[in-house]
């Protein structure tokens, strides 16, 4: 038996299809061949800044052993099934699938980390593929083969999560899902801690539902298959569930914002954690975006908290300059209106400066507000006609309310990696990565 790792990547578009579907097929099919399968499929999680990525920027790892002359057609059987899932009509579908025999280089996880939080072009990946003589299938301008070489090179040692992801035909694609949301909400009460990013707590929507005419039905996020299973199993839905399949994944890890980068250093779709001193207090844009600066020793940039974020903006706007924050964002890049930006993906907020704001005194005679006499001349009142020479400013503390601690978004307006509050401090490393449970069911059938 001989170790494999098969990668692959935008075997999708915004019109259909998902890479997680089409590795849940194949999944089926390598199981019907008798593999053995060392871990559960990884559903790798790339840089979400990229632009040109689609929907959430996910690539897919099946780790498995098999005979040889299993080995020698995979590639091969996995080249016609792409040619028949793939919409050829699609412009920019750009299919990368990566087969690496043995143990995958110790370069390919470098490779993998900066994929997480930098833009990876597809030169260095070719040309790593050829200096270790990894073989490769590549379409269109071969973008599909940064996240497939991504993905195999993440092996989820430091922290990961579980994903129940549930399946409908591509006949079926067309037609509204049918999450029956009172079913989720008390599948969200009963698996409270377990589970997690099911409802947004402010709108009461369903978060486990996409939109899209892709096959999902729906995907359910936790630390253990086991809590999985069972939360499918209390959630109803109009369409029929064709298959489903258990990924472990890098979601909600936050493994994307892992770097400290300087002002000076960023650069543009980069995911940075950049810490500075508020400049200036956050504005309201037009649209209902709140723009703030921040600076460092290095420069200093505009930060946007955009209207999606909801309640999120208040913490924002309640920042004043001197504070010390982290700034846990996406660098937009600069165009005519506007310079590099940090588009907020949460606040860590460090440090706060007293918030003091000094007014006139009142007069002692009459209470009313008085005005300054002139430099160094105290203050007279207007309407009884008082002057005191040795009034000063008076200085108010007005209380802040926000904390130094951590900030997110609501769980609508969150990415994929976002490491949610219900998982701050949890690290979940598994010794044994061996599926122990049943994670794959085609038509009920295991």
């Amino acid at each position: 038996m001989e170790e494999f790792h098969l990668g692959m990547d935008d075997i999708d578009s915004p019109r259909g299809g998902c890479t997680t579907h089409f590795a849940s097929l194949l999944a089926e099919d390598l199981t019907n061949l008798g593999v053995t399968w060392l871990d559960y499929p990884n559903l790798i999680r790339l840089n979400p800044n990229i632009p040109y990525r689609t929907r959430g920027n996910g690539a897919v790892v099946l780790r498995f052993r098999a005979p040889p002359d299993v080995g020698n057609t995979v590639l091969e059987n996995v080249e016609q099934a792409i040619e028949k899932y793939v919409e050829h009509d699609y412009p920019n579908t750009n299919p990368g699938v990566v087969l690496v025999r043995g143990r995958p280089p110790s370069e390919m996880s470098k490779l993998s980390t900066l994929a997480e939080w930098r833009v990876l072009a597809i030169d260095v990946v070719r040309r790593f593929l050829s200096r270790h003589h990894i073989a490769h299938i590549s379409r269109g301008n071969g973008r599909g083969i940064v996240g497939a070489t991504a993905a195999v090179g993440n092996r989820l040692l430091d922290d990961c999560t579980f994903e129940f992801i549930a399946y409908r035909s591509l006949e079926d694609t067309a037609h509204e899902r049918g999450v029956d949301a009172e079913s989720v909400y008390e599948m969200n009460r009963r698996m409270k801690g377990k589970t997690f990013s099911n409802i947004d707590p402010q709108t009461g929507s369903v978060l486990i539902q996409p939109h899209g005419p892709d096959p999902v039905i729906y995907g359910i996020r936790g630390d253990s298959p086991s809590d999985l299973v069972e939360a499918a199993s209390l959630v109803r839905c109009h369409q029929t569930i064709e298959r489903w399949t258990i990924f472990r994944t890098n979601q909600g890890t936050g493994e994307h914002l892992r770097h400290l980068v300087r002002i000076s250093d960023l650069r543009p779709y980069m995911a940075a954690v950049v810490r500075g001193r508020v400049e200036r207090r956050g504005i309201m844009t037009e649209g209902g975006h709140l723009i703030f600066t921040i600076s460092d020793d290095a420069g200093t940039i505009d930060c946007a908290v955009y209207e999606p974020t909801g309640e999120f903006r208040e913490v924002a706007a309640s920042l004043i300059p001197g504070d010390i924050v982290e700034v846990h964002a996406g660098v937009r890049p600069a165009s005519r209106t506007h310079g590099m930006t940090l588009n907020v993906e949460g606040l860590n907020v460090v440090a706060l400066v007293e918030n003091v704001i000094l007014s006139n005194p009142l007069c002692p005679q009459c209470g009313k507000r008085m005005k300054s006499a002139g430099r160094e001349k105290g203050f007279k009142c207007t309407k009884c006609g008082y002057r005191d020479a040795s009034l000063e400013k008076v200085r108010e503390v007005v209380p802040r309310h926000i904390h130094p601690r951590l900030y997110l978004p609501p769980p609508r307006a969150q990415r994929h990696l976002t490491r949610p509050y219900e998982r701050l401090g949890v690290r979940n490393v598994l010794e044994n990565t061996v599926p122990t449970l049943a994670w794959l069911s085609s038509h009920g059938k295991t």
